[in-house]
């Protein structure tokens, strides 16, 4: 979880509205065996602003 805040936060400080696919890539290299991608994709998106 840590890896996926420290990349979400590096990638809302390049790009502040990403898309579903940016989202996605900028996570691309943390695994997580908690199964809560989806969620962490919808919190990426409240952070950034956007209606998820």
């Amino acid at each position: 979880i840590n890896g996926m805040i420290m990349s979400s936060k590096a990638l809302l400080d390049k790009n502040p509205k990403p898309t579903d696919s940016q989202i996605k890539e900028a996570l691309a290299g943390n695994l997580c065996r908690c199964g809560t991608h989806i969620r962490i994709l919808r919190a990426v998106k409240r952070a950034a602003g956007q209606l998820v």
